[in-house]
């Protein structure tokens, strides 16, 4: 029988939280546009936005009003029935981008899952159920499912997790000679990040993708671009492939489309969407009400005159700034990198410490790979905050150096 966790010494306790988060001790409170609040009433200024989710930063007034108009009227009745909230969503999207219709789900991992099933069955709809391989590229993310870490292909996701789900093949991010030498007949597609996050914040170059572009059209392949980070105006454009001239055949979007809220999408052409037929992919609470009431309020700003125009303004400002603080301390950073409000820095010091010690400076930061810190600010910051942060990592770095010396 199981003892009571009082019966137990501290030190055997497992905590009630699973614990596979290296959580920083931090306990926030409250949020207000790009700051966040501890329990003691400490401000942070937040250029994690949740991980590039809080694009409107926290408690945005158009949100708010959404969701508390939405929960006193609806929370969930399945997708057995019509949501007009997806509706008016998917109307609006597919006015927007190259797709013509989408399936909601309420993550990006979800979202990524729907494209691969999406991608098999386009293949064994034409006839070539052969086909079942993606393409995918060093360095990914897509997700912590058993098909998501087996498409992201890195060691340290995949460690324990028994045999590696079959049919996805890696080449390096970039070398489109790799790509097209990966082709087989079994090759269903490529999935690809236009800007990696997660691996470093490295873009991939319009002329790579335009490249892999030819080469889906070449044999018969679905090109699916992974947006769940990049995407929804992060990169100064609705989604960060425009700036290349290049559409994909499917889409996962995630993070920014629901502004806080648990939101995902997959969104395809008519052809490539042409064997998700009644039966073939579901999800109890994918596209609730509550989702859509948000998701459509998110769209209504991001998508709304110069909010993107914006973006690109703040976005190269923070990018020329963060360039000429790498250029002042040599020692503690190697580059800068990114572009619009997704952005790096690469450090020749530890990446941990120099999280931790922004955090007490007052700023928030993500890590990435490549020994690099992530800044994804929410896109509604402003210059001032812009230089808010240049001063904190300013003070960081000079802190760090006064460490090291």
């Amino acid at each position: 029988m199981k003892n009571s966790r009082a019966d137990l010494p501290s030190e055997s306790l497992t905590p009630p939280v699973l614990p596979t988060y290296a959580r920083a001790d931090l306990a926030v409170a409250r949020g207000e546009g790009p700051y966040l609040f501890d329990e003691s009433g400490r401000r942070y200024l937040d250029f994690v936005a949740g991980v590039a989710v809080n694009c409107l930063g926290h408690c945005h007034p158009a949100l708010v009003s959404a969701l508390e108009t939405q929960a006193r009227a609806l929370w969930h009745t399945s997708n057995l029935f019509r949501i007009p909230g997806q509706e008016k969503l998917a109307e609006r999207l597919t006015e927007l981008t190259f797709a013509d219709t989408m399936f909601f789900t309420n993550s990006g991992a979800e979202a990524i899952e729907c494209a691969i099933k999406m991608a098999r069955k386009f293949q064994s709809h034409n006839n070539r159920p052969e086909r079942f391989r993606l393409i995918t590229f060093e360095a990914a993310f897509h997700g912590r499912t058993l098909a998501t870490i087996a498409a992201s292909g890195q060691e340290k996701m995949l460690k324990g997790f028994g045999p590696k789900v079959d049919g996805f093949d890696q080449v390096a991010f970039g070398d489109l000679a790799a790509a097209e030498a990966a082709i087989t007949p079994e090759t269903a597609g490529f999935l690809i990040e236009p800007v990696q996050g997660e691996g470093g914040i490295r873009a991939a170059t319009p002329e790579f993708l335009r490249g892999l572009r030819a080469l889906a059209d070449q044999h018969n392949l679905v090109l699916i671009f992974d947006e769940i980070q990049c995407g929804m105006g992060r990169t100064g454009k609705l989604f960060a492939h425009e700036w290349a001239g290049v559409t994909p055949d499917i889409m996962a979007v995630a993070k920014g489309i629901g502004g806080g809220f648990p939101l995902g999408a997959c969104l395809a052409t008519a052809e490539a969407a042409a064997g998700m037929t009644a039966g073939t992919h579901g999800s109890t609470y994918g596209g609730n009400p509550l989702a859509m009431a948000v998701g459509n309020a998110v769209l209504e700003v991001v998508a709304g005159p110069g909010f993107l125009d914006h973006v690109v303004e703040i976005g190269d400002y923070l990018g020329a700034a963060l360039t000429d603080l790498a250029a002042r301390h040599p020692d503690i950073f190697a580059d800068a990198r990114g572009q619009g409000l997704i952005r790096g820095l690469k450090l020749k010091t530890d990446l941990p410490a120099f999280i931790v010690a922004a955090r007490g400076q007052g700023l928030l930061l993500a890590a990435a790979g490549d020994n690099v810190v992530r800044l994804l600010p929410p896109l509604i910051i402003e210059r001032a905050h812009v230089d808010e942060a240049i001063a904190l990592l300013d003070a960081t770095a000079k802190a760090v150096a006064a460490e090291a010396a």
